[in-house]
């Protein structure tokens, strides 16, 4: 034991003088860094340099490999919440579907909201290549259309700005749940709808979505845990301070210490209160973490605008509004500019040293959101889909094409005047155009506007009849329809009377001569009546069923004249008194058409008719004798072989304009009748192929006078002449006066074109329309002709004959 103690001392003074030797170089090495700290800067700052670049380029790879789709709503796209939901959760595992070695700046799915004044808004989807199959199967049905999109290139634009959102407001506080009635993306289409192409503006939304890593959420976790617990321990620390101080004031006051000389127990003011320190409350982890309580559907957005223009302040003004439209998300947490404000300067996206990186993100879609960029995917249910049913589209100016003159495909509709100055003619497809209504002030234009359409059309081939109680458009309308090849196309039904000679059409109501079916003709004449003299078969039951007996048994006289070959022999409508007052002429009517009558025809003559009293007739002889009583009327009614025939102008292609005299009874009665032979006449073309039907416009002006004649015959051409292929045009002042029947089914047509006739004093007047329109028949450039020309026939130097 004694020859080892020296061994045992020199071992130990060994590992000692190590130990303190290592100590030694330890605090020489830490000195020698503090000494040359630059060094070691330099050696941290060029590993993060060189681990940056590397992670840089593998993003900058797999972002090479990504796709675009395209997705297009219908008009009656109105999805579910859950159908929503579902599309956030497909974007969110979409992406994923990179490659092991991508950097998570590459993992992401984001969505484009792009508007450049040619479309309201395009909806993009950009993502992984791995996730195309997953984000091309939607949850919306059919109502979407997914199609694959070509890369966008942009031309560079002479202004543009710059703008990244973060969330602002308490962290765990979720957006403003915005209810999907009306449509969440309306206040940014409201925001873009006058974007203008030809000025270049741009306006961009990139909202860039991507999972939560786990460690970053467990981070975040601890840190809000932490925070709320020192906040709880300041509140109690806080709470116990301010209720000593007020023990100590109550125990120093005057009347605690006077209480404790009365009382009758000693020793009770001997010692002071003793306070309970107050116990700090325990945190909850749902209350403090709020909505990254649950990993389930948590992501972290990045949400990137941009707008540009190559006018100066436009591209400026666009950012307002869009930051304006984000702030509806807005609640206990709302979006926000990201960025720092100086006086009236503001250093954000487009100032260094944060414009390169927004650059690069917006270039490769990159994603490397803010720290407080934590949503849930619900909160994003505005921005998951594209626009819905509940959403009001824009019509931009690019979507009406041109008008140009002689093309049948176009229907001229007005002169556009864009933001620099200059007009066009613009006009909508034909043959979408299914129904127009025009409302607006009196001297609005909506009748010039009409009458330069129809112009057009008629130039185009089209047919048309245009009614016109005022007889003011047919005047206007004549330089331009002064064409030889137009003429043998054109027939005026004027009556009213004009000139010391004026001369009349005819037409036949009860004619047979043109092939109609008797029992169509009967019901058109009876109709119009009612319709006129408000007869149903409550108030008016007998006068009914005389009017029509009489009609059936004269129609029947004008089949069988017809068959005979003799259509100079037809009776009119004025032969309804002779047949009901005349017993001579009653009997050989009906002896003449005793064999085409049915029994019950018959037995009604026979058995019923006698029995009537002779003032039983005057109800149904009233209207008849004031037609008689007008020679323009009587001479227009009273012809046996009528050349107006509505149902041959629509399948040749006529111009008719129809003049009635004025909105008395009489011409009410009158207006009904030529309404009534207009529906009979268009349901009559079930006989033809629907391809072969030839489309026909007729033109109501005044529909407040034309409609008080004939209130349920209009309104059942607005709902079932779209079938045969006409195609109504309607001009009103006020839609609240119009009948109920015609109201409805103007306003619950979801085919009718509305139009609002609207002049500021600045714009080109309707007449001038007319001008252009003519200036480009001619083969002249319509920005040429100065308002108050007067149009002119174009070989004779005037105007043309009527």
């Amino acid at each position: 034991m004694d020859s080892a103690a020296p061994f045992l001392t020199r071992a130990d003074g060994t590992a000692a003088g190590q130990g303190l030797g290592l100590v030694t170089g330890l605090v020489d090495a830490v000195d020698w860094l503090y000494d040359h700290w630059y060094l070691l800067a330099l050696a941290i700052a060029v590993c993060w340099g060189g681990g940056e670049m590397v992670v840089r380029r593998l993003a900058a790879k797999a972002s090479a490999e990504r796709m675009a789709l395209e997705l297009v709503s219908t008009r009656h796209f109105d999805p579910s919440l859950e159908e929503i939901f579902r599309r956030g959760v497909q974007l969110a595992r979409a992406s994923t579907a990179m490659p092991w070695w991508a950097p998570r700046r590459a993992k992401a799915v984001q969505i484009r909201l792009r508007a450049d004044g040619s479309t309201p808004l395009r909806y993009r989807i950009e993502g992984p290549a791995g996730g195309e199959r997953l984000l091309s199967i939607t949850p919306f049905g059919p109502d979407v259309t997914v199609n694959r999109a070509r890369p966008i290139v942009d031309e560079p634009r002479t202004h543009t700005v710059r703008a990244e959102f973060i969330l602002r407001g308490k962290l765990t506080s979720p957006l403003r749940e915005v209810p999907l009635t009306p449509d969440p993306l309306q206040p940014l289409i409201d925001a873009v709808a006058d974007l203008r192409a030809e000025l270049g503006d741009l306006a961009e939304i990139r909202l860039d979505i991507q999972r939560a890593p786990k460690w970053a959420l467990r981070a975040r976790r601890l840190q809000l845990m932490g925070a709320a617990r020192r906040s709880e321990r300041r509140e109690a620390q806080r709470a116990a301070r301010w209720l000593r101080q007020d023990a100590s004031g109550i125990e120093d006051s005057l009347g605690w210490q006077l209480q404790q000389l009365l009382t009758d127990k000693p020793g009770t003011g001997s010692g002071r209160r003793l306070v309970m320190p107050t116990v700090p409350r325990r945190v909850e982890p749902a209350e403090a973490l709020g909505k990254l309580a649950e990993d389930d559907h948590l992501v972290r957005v990045q949400l990137l605008v941009m707008c540009a223009s190559n006018t100066e302040g436009r591209a400026q003004a666009r950012l307002a509004q869009l930051q304006a439209a984000f702030d509806v998300f807005g609640g206990r947490s709302r979006w926000a500019m990201r960025g720092w404000r100086l006086g009236p300067w503001r250093i954000g996206a487009d100032h260094w040293p944060t414009k390169r990186g927004f650059e690069r993100r917006w270039n490769l879609g990159h994603c490397q959101p803010p720290r407080a960029n934590w949503v849930r995917l619900e909160e994003l249910t505005g921005l998951l889909k594209p626009p819905t049913v509940h959403c009001r589209l824009p019509v931009l100016a690019g979507d009406l094409p041109t008008f140009e003159f002689g093309d049948p495909e176009l229907l001229l509709q007005g002169i556009y005047r864009g933001p620099d100055g200059r007009e066009r003619l613009v006009a909508t497809y034909a043959e979408e155009t299914l129904f127009e209504v025009g409302v607006g002030k009196a001297g609005g234009g909506k009748t010039e506007r009409a009458l330069a359409q129809a112009i057009g059309w008629a130039h185009a081939g089209g047919g048309l009849v245009f009614v016109d109680p005022h007889r003011d458009s047919w005047p206007r309308a004549l330089p331009f329809l002064a064409h030889d090849h137009l003429m043998p196309r054109i027939a005026l039904i004027d009556l009213n009377g004009l000139g010391p000679n004026p001369r009349v059409s005819s037409w036949n109501p009860l004619g047979m001569h043109h092939g109609q079916a008797a029992h169509e003709v009967v019901e058109a004449i009876a109709d119009a009546y009612a319709s006129a003299l408000a007869w149903d078969d409550a108030t008016a039951p007998r006068a009914l069923t005389i009017l029509t007996a009489a009609l059936t048994v004269l129609v029947a006289i004008n089949e069988a004249a017809c068959q005979a070959g003799r259509p100079e022999d037809q009776a009119t409508i004025f032969h309804v008194r002779a047949l009901l007052t005349d017993a001579g002429f009653r009997k050989a009517a009906l002896a003449a058409v005793a064999g085409e009558l049915d029994e019950e025809t018959r037995a009604w003559w026979q058995s019923v008719f006698p029995t009537l009293p002779p003032d039983a007739f005057a109800v149904v002889l009233n209207p008849i004798a004031r037609l008689a009583a007008n020679p323009v009327t009587r001479a227009f009614l009273g012809q046996p072989v009528g050349v107006y025939n509505i149902r041959a102008a629509m399948d040749s292609k006529m111009i008719v304009w129809v003049c009635p005299g004025g909105n008395g009874p009489t011409d009410r009665l009158l207006t009904a009748l030529l309404a009534r032979d207009l529906l009979r006449a268009a349901r009559s073309r079930r006989d033809t192929p629907e391809a072969k039907r030839v489309p026909f416009r007729p033109y109501f002006d005044e529909l407040i006078t034309l409609t008080g004649a004939a209130p349920e015959t209009i309104a059942a051409m607005f709902e079932d002449l779209r079938k045969y292929r006409c195609h109504i045009h309607g001009m009103t002042q006020l839609l609240s006066r119009l009948p109920t029947p015609v109201r409805l089914s103007v306003v619950q047509n979801a085919s009718t074109l509305a139009t609002m006739a609207h002049r500021p004093r600045h714009e080109v007047s309707s007449s001038d329309l007319r001008q252009r329109l003519a200036a480009l028949r001619d083969g002249q450039d319509p920005r040429s002709v100065e308002p108050g020309l007067r149009a002119v026939h174009p070989r004779r130097g005037g105007p043309g004959p009527p």
